[in-house]
């Protein structure tokens, strides 16, 4: 898949993104050691020793977590999750489905992008979220909702801070493709234009936006390295796998002026391995 097709897997995103927006909750965790369909016993209303803040939102650490970061307003988290109704019937668990959901924190209810930021990576908290900061009585479920949920992982996507143009020690090729080594890799097997690659990227024009992350959707991207732009195919080709470079491609080896994104696009890749 080249980063074009990528581009278009975002754009088809859209209608789940927007269903977060209106309060489609992710969901996530580790296999139960017993059923997550047993509502706890404090699912009717947060108990006295919960913690509540200025909003209504309250919140319980059930098991503490050893990260230090919390997450921001708009990074990708991943989690797991189960919800309840107050009368202790459950509505939606990623437990369940046996798979973490990833998701930024600004496309969700608003209970869940105030509660996590409360959070650090391994921890597992039960949040009582009132109907303001959840589905407004405007779907269901209607009413307070109950969730515990397991932070996994946090990423933050946004911009970096040399995304207008490479900076002086970055290295520059006879085509003009710029890039740096932000994480060596192991090995010395460099991936060609033979071979697949998977990868996680994210996408950035030289104004900040972010057009496509695999990283976003949870998902490595598998591909053919001659397959996809001439800048990606070049870039890949000097990596080694668990590198992780940051490539600045001039729009000559990109999308040629002839699709958005146009101009030069900034690619965090990490090659994760080599087919």
């Amino acid at each position: 898949m080249d980063p074009a097709k990528g581009f278009k897997k975002t754009m088809r995103m859209l209608p789940f993104l927007l269903l977060l927006l209106l309060g489609a909750v992710p969901l996530t965790a580790q296999a139960p050691k017993q059923s997550v369909a047993t509502a706890p016993p404090d699912v009717a209303a947060p108990p006295a020793d919960a913690i509540k803040s200025p909003t209504g939102l309250a919140s319980k650490v059930i098991t503490p977590g050893a990260g230090k970061t919390h997450p921001g307003k708009t990074d990708i988290v991943t989690v797991h999750y189960t919800g309840w109704k107050t009368d202790g019937s459950m509505f939606d668990s990623s437990v369940l489905r046996g798979k973490p959901a990833s998701f930024p924190l600004d496309r969700v209810i608003a209970g869940w992008t105030e509660g996590v930021q409360l959070m650090v990576e391994g921890e597992k908290r039960r949040f009582w979220i009132p109907e303001p900061l959840a589905y407004k009585g405007q779907r269901e479920p209607k009413g307070m909702l109950v969730f515990d949920v397991e932070l996994i992982s946090i990423a933050n996507l946004s911009a970096p801070p040399d995304v207008k143009g490479p900076p002086s020690d970055a290295k520059k090729t006879a085509t003009g493709l710029a890039y740096k080594v932000l994480k060596p890799g192991s090995g010395g097997r460099h991936p060609t234009a033979a071979n697949m690659v998977t990868v996680n990227y994210t996408g950035w024009t030289t104004d900040g936006k972010m057009f496509d992350s695999s990283i976003a959707r949870g998902q490595p991207a598998t591909f053919g390295l001659g397959d996809v732009i001439k800048g990606w195919t070049e870039g890949l080709a000097l990596m080694v796998p668990g590198e992780k470079t940051r490539f600045w491609i001039p729009q000559d080896l990109a999308y040629k002026g002839e699709r958005p994104p146009f101009g030069m696009l900034v690619f965090d890749v990490e090659l994760l391995e080599i087919k």
